[in-house]
């Protein structure tokens, strides 16, 4: 009798261990899958893909003579996913609703000019810089000179993307000088912005010095435009991820070895825009 007692015993024992035991690689199993859900760097790698979005902003991101997607960003972007081990898909969303894009997952990153800001900051988590901007009025090459003063703009029409940079600074009290008395319409990105004044409904726009630098020029659509001497808001670029995304840090890594073995100024070079990287 004592004997079958011992027999049930380590019976039991070996069932109450093995349980244990699964118990155990169960926990591990989930902390695993729980560590690769939270990360977002996983996530995308998981994919194989960097969804991308962008709007189009020459010269960051545009289409070429033979409908290929280009631009300084289009191929940094490219670049930083070569080193990631993944494709870069590009995906145009409306730029009032980037946060909401990138929030629910539509997008992994916005990557588009995007101007660094305290409020950005708050929702996104953003990269180091890698581009200075500003913002400047473009307008018909005869108003140049007069509109580089305060109040010349009083009753005229001064169009800028919706939700941008050059929206901000028309709205900013700092500046009620030289806008507080314009009439303000924000249209749906910069290249709109500056047919508005080419086709003179509209008297100026605020848009990114960067896309004057890419896009204006006596060779292009807007040769009769030209930008006022008068800067507002010095600002710079950077690359907006999921707040708390654990890619932030490692595309951190790659903007500064692209910056000091020359990869960002070999891409710059070809847009125009080597005086605007970050030094």
């Amino acid at each position: 009798m004592k004997k079958i007692l011992a027999i049930v015993l380590v019976a039991a024992l070996l069932l109450s261990f093995a349980a244990c035991s699964s118990k155990k690689t169960d926990e591990t199993t989930t902390a695993a899958e729980t560590t690769a859900a939270e990360s977002d760097l996983a996530y995308i790698q998981g994919k194989g893909e960097m969804v991308i979005g962008i709007t189009i902003f020459e010269p960051m991101d545009y289409y070429d003579a033979n409908k290929e997607l280009t631009g300084f960003e289009a191929d940094f972007a490219k670049a930083v996913c070569e080193k990631l081990g993944v494709k870069a898909k590009f995906q145009e969303i409306s730029w009032e609703a980037k946060e909401t894009e990138l929030s629910g997952k539509s997008i992994d990153c916005i990557w588009n000019g995007l101007t660094i800001t305290p409020e950005r900051q708050e929702t996104m988590s953003i990269t180091s810089p890698y581009m200075n901007n500003k913002q400047v009025i473009v307008t018909k090459k005869e108003n140049v000179q007069s509109f580089a003063k305060p109040g010349a703009l009083d009753g005229k029409t001064v169009v800028a993307e919706k939700e941008s940079a050059g929206e901000e600074i028309v709205a900013d009290k700092e500046y009620a000088d030289f806008f507080g008395k314009a009439t303000y319409v924000a249209v749906q990105d910069m290249k709109s912005a500056l047919m508005e004044v080419k086709a003179g409904t509209a008297d100026a726009a605020v848009i990114d010095y960067v896309t004057y630098l890419g896009t204006l020029g006596e060779n292009s659509d807007y040769k009769d435009l030209a930008f006022v001497d008068k800067s507002f808001a010095d600002e710079q670029y950077g690359v907006a991820f999921r707040q708390g995304s654990d890619v932030t840090a490692k595309v951190n890594e790659i903007i500064e070895q692209f910056l000091k073995n020359g990869t960002l100024k070999q891409i710059a070079t070809k847009y125009n825009l080597v005086q605007q990287l970050v030094k």
